[in-house]
């Protein structure tokens, strides 16, 4: 590499492996010379191994013990560790030359076997490290307070057992429940805190470290890398989704089928092992005459057919909270009707679920979304669910959902969330300030607003907040402490102190006399906010738009 360096490279058997030279004299054990070269191919090979695989953690000195190294170097008064110069110990400030490895010599390096020994290495410590994790066929599991385990659980019976994963504290609480009626003998009840991690690009560090994760493996007795091909090991039979009706618990239960495929792909292939448990999203009522709906485009469609619709009193299940302890026992006591397996999968089946997922295939997702069709949801009444159907009727209308909440419209700049707040200050017909508080309230009354009153708030200070940085036009006016610059708009004061109104420029942008003129929505038997508005000035470019939905 240069009239004073010579340096060699191969590929080692998993330790560190050199020969060297200083001034022709042999250094057996090393030293800075060849510290000096290793690092440098470390830090070249730590790069190119994270852009090949973003979830390998991996440390410059594993590296170098795939690395066999010559050195051969002519170093200005070199200084060593003892008489029999062996390892050499001069400071590499010391050396009187800069060796630096080309370009050339690094693509050659990473062409070699190295990175993928570096990557199989890292894969195999990985498993070792999630294989401690692993559950086994135990009758009792402590330390997970909110686990209601079967009796059954872990025992000769345990084929029989199924577990039943709820979405959220509240879910769990309607499961017990609906136990009063199956009894707790076969049945365990587990909630989940939000949503799963998805594991398919995750981090090891990350995996480890997801209580979740842990907790479903250690109560199912899961082990990893082992291939199921009945359910006789581990300590439950069968796994039960029990989310709310809505996208989002379509979401959750993608990821759950997502975890499953990414490291138990053989238990898909067992009948019936994954099961989900279906709940009415919508209740109509006249009289002592019920129905039942599971899907809003099913509601959508039965309003259209049927002529008075109206007459019919209608109750939006949000979430699995706003159903009764009464609704529960009966949800259990009809189990044939609710609970609806998957299919088991199919080979064809499995690259849907790495589409749906995988941060890689984003432009991939462009092309899926871009072929849905309005009106299409998942029919309940199948006695099972193909995963194809899963995902290109149920969970693409999440993300359908996804990107319309999350990226603001082009015709006026505004996310749905945003757009019921402006709608419900006009229809307020606010002259005064009001405190942000009690806005919140109002617009949960007024707009049928489906998300808590935390990211209401949220969404009323985005919009008011006016300093450099934020908003072009504030619709909304900061009367108070709206946050700073400083710390992004994080430090404003609490809703309960502070004050907005409508901006006089807001009613100028958009004009009352365009009111008659907007396509009015319904939203739980209410008319709520218009699809959009349609302001003088292209707000979208005014105050800017960003937001991350699925595949844009």
């Amino acid at each position: 590499i240069s009239p004073r360096w010579e340096v060699g490279f191969a590929t080692s058997d998993g330790t560190f492996q050199q020969v060297s030279f200083a001034n022709s004299i042999s250094t057996i054990k090393g030293g800075t010379h060849v510290n000096y070269i290793s690092d440098q191919l470390a830090k070249n090979l730590i790069a190119a191994i994270t852009k090949k695989n973003k979830g390998a953690t991996v440390k410059p000195a594993q590296i170098k013990n795939h690395m066999w190294i010559f050195v051969n170097a002519l170093i200005e008064n070199p200084t060593f560790d003892g008489q029999t110069k062996e390892t050499l110990t001069l400071p590499a400030s010391k050396f009187g030359s800069r060796p630096t490895l080309s370009e050339e010599f690094m693509k050659k390096v990473q062409k070699s076997s190295i990175i993928d020994q570096v990557l199989n290495w890292a894969k195999f410590k990985a498993d070792q490290q999630i294989k401690k994790t692993d559950g086994s066929k135990r009758t009792r599991l402590t330390g997970m307070a909110k686990l209601s385990d079967a009796n059954n659980a872990g025992t000769k019976h345990a084929e029989k057992c199924t577990l039943i994963l709820t979405e959220g504290d509240s879910a769990k609480s309607l499961a017990v429940a609906g136990l009063a009626v199956v009894g707790r003998d076969n049945f365990g009840v587990f909630p989940l805190r939000g949503k799963l991690l998805n594991v398919r690009e995750a981090r090891h560090d990350q995996i480890m470290k997801n209580e979740e994760i842990q907790n479903i493996k250690k109560i199912m007795g899961l082990q990893h890398n082992k291939e199921y091909s009945n359910v006789s090991s581990p300590r439950y039979g069968r796994l039960m989704i029990m989310t709310d009706q809505d996208h989002d618990g379509s979401h959750i239960k993608g990821l759950l089928i997502n975890f499953l495929d990414h490291f138990y792909p053989s238990l898909h292939k067992i009948p019936e092992f994954l099961v989900e448990f279906v709940t009415p999203i919508v209740r109509v009522t006249k009289g002592s005459q019920r129905k039942n709906f599971f899907t809003i485009p099913e509601y959508e469609q039965w309003i259209e057919s049927t002529p008075d619709s109206k007459k019919w009193t209608a109750k939006y299940y949000k979430g699995l909270g706003t159903s009764s302890d009464a609704d529960a026992r009966e949800y259990f006591s009809k189990m044939s009707k609710h609970m609806i397996p998957f299919a088991t999968m199919e080979d064809e089946e499995r690259p849907l679920i790495d589409l749906a997922f995988s941060k890689k295939k984003a432009d991939d997702r462009k092309d899926w979304l871009r072929q849905f069709k309005p009106g299409t949801y998942l029919d309940h009444n199948l006695e099972e669910i193909p995963y194809t159907d899963f995902i290109n009727k149920e969970l693409i209308l999440f993300s359908m959902a996804d990107n319309i909440r999350s990226i603001p419209s082009v015709a006026d700049g505004l996310k749905p969330g945003q757009r019921k707040v402006i709608w419900g200050c006009f229809k307020r017909n606010l002259k005064k300030e009001i405190k942000v508080a009690q806005l919140v309230g109002y617009i949960s009354e007024h707009a049928a607003y489906h998300h808590g009153e935390a990211s209401l708030a949220a969404t009323i200070i985005n919009l008011a907040q006016n300093y450099v940085g934020s908003n072009n036009i504030n619709l909304l006016m900061p009367n108070g402490q709206y946050g700073t610059r400083d710390q992004g708009g994080k430090d404003h004061a609490s809703p309960r102190y502070i004050f907005t109104e409508v901006s006089p420029l807001t009613r100028m942008i958009c004009h009352p006399e365009d009111d008659p003129l907007l396509k009015r929505q319904t939203d739980d038997n209410l008319l709520v906010e218009p699809e959009w508005y349609m302001p003088i000035l292209p707000l979208v470019l005014v105050n800017g738009a960003d937001g991350i939905g699925t595949g844009w």
